[in-house]
């Protein structure tokens, strides 16, 4: 079980390098100089592909996050405390357990900011309230918050977010187990 993601791939197997948890296959090594290094990757894309996709632009950006916010538990799954808060080459100070904090302080920050009331206490799990205030604006050219940005570009900002840390996410994870991949 996942001290982060605890509901997440419930029951999955252990998480040993090289095992054959849920989501993780082996593939071929890769050439380092003389020696072969096996890689683990995930076997199942982090998205949900049945059904019909979403219609419109905020469903797809909502969709496209979505999927992001998978990715990145993905890259989570299967870890122990120590391993999401190891840190990545030095100088970086940058660990799994420090990205999915910012992410969080930023969903809390964009809620407080869209709602403009008092600043929630810190709590990680703002990601549905975000969701659920945007959802109040359909229009995506709204504007909202105190500097008037609009629906679209909040959600592309957030997007964009975690586009970005999920590709440190990669890296972090591959330093910790090896494992890459989506």
């Amino acid at each position: 079980m996942n001290a982060v993601f605890p509901e997440a791939h419930a029951g999955s197997a252990g998480s040993e390098r090289g095992g054959t948890e849920r989501g993780w296959t082996e593939r071929g090594g890769t050439e380092r100089g003389s020696a072969v290094r096996a890689k683990s990757v995930w076997r199942r894309a982090p998205r949900n592909l049945d059904g019909p996709s979403p219609e419109g632009e905020l469903a797809t950006l909502q969709d496209v996050l979505t999927n992001f916010r998978l990715t990145l538990r993905m890259k989570c799954e299967g870890l122990d405390p120590e391993q999401l808060a190891r840190r990545s080459v030095p100088p970086s100070t940058m660990s799994l357990l420090g990205l999915l904090r910012h992410l969080a302080e930023s969903e809390r920050d964009w809620l407080n900011w869209i709602s403009g009331s008092d600043p929630l206490p810190k709590l990680y799990g703002e990601q549905s309230a975000t969701d659920a205030l945007l959802a109040r604006h359909p229009d995506p050219a709204e504007r909202l918050g105190e500097g008037g940005a609009s629906v679209r570009e909040l959600m592309v900002h957030r997007v964009e977010e975690y586009a970005r840390h999920c590709g440190h996410a990669d890296l972090l994870r591959e330093c910790v187990d090896g494992r890459v991949g989506q």
